[in-house]
């Protein structure tokens, strides 16, 4: 049994998407053989909600750690809300975390439980360092090499972020 979580940024551009569910698909077959995958994820747009897809269409099981009680409500845009919520209904295992609100704090805090649970961390980044906010891909990245959790990088050529 293999326990992957992810990390990655939110903001990916149109045409990134397909190069990055591609690389996602390609990756986890590597991981999909025995047929013991499980994906952890915040399900957040970008990224997380890639990752998710991803295991899922590789007969993967996937877990989903939410990270306050005012998440679905407050951060999961309109046009996202569908699919987020077939996540939700579709995850073997849905932790909600005790924070009210969806802050820093409770991006950390799902950010160690990912960590907690991952034999090792798919990290959709672009490489930049972190920007000293906390809570960033950069920083789950470091946080996971630093506990000895190994890093697939997952950033395709052609790959950017909006803005």
């Amino acid at each position: 049994m293999t326990t992957l979580a992810v990390t990655g940024h939110i903001d990916l551009t149109e045409d990134s998407i397909p190069l990055i569910r591609t690389a996602l698909a390609d990756l986890l077959t590597r991981y999909a053989d025995d047929g013991q995958l499980i994906g952890v994820s915040c399900l957040a747009e970008g990224a997380d909600s890639l990752f998710a897809e991803a295991v899922l269409a590789a007969g993967g099981r996937l877990i989903a750690v939410i990270p306050s009680q005012d998440y679905r409500r407050h951060k999961v845009k309109p046009d996202q809300a569908r699919l987020f919520d077939h996540f939700v209904d579709t995850a073997e295992e849905v932790l909600v975390l005790p924070h009210r609100t969806a802050n820093r704090q409770a991006y950390e805090a799902a950010n160690t439980v990912l960590l907690q649970r991952a034999d090792r961390l798919v990290a959709v980044w672009n490489g930049e360092p972190p920007t000293g906010k906390g809570g960033s891909t950069a920083d789950t990245v470091l946080e996971a090499r630093a506990a000895g959790i190994p890093v697939d990088v997952v950033w395709p050529d052609g790959a950017a972020r909006r803005g």
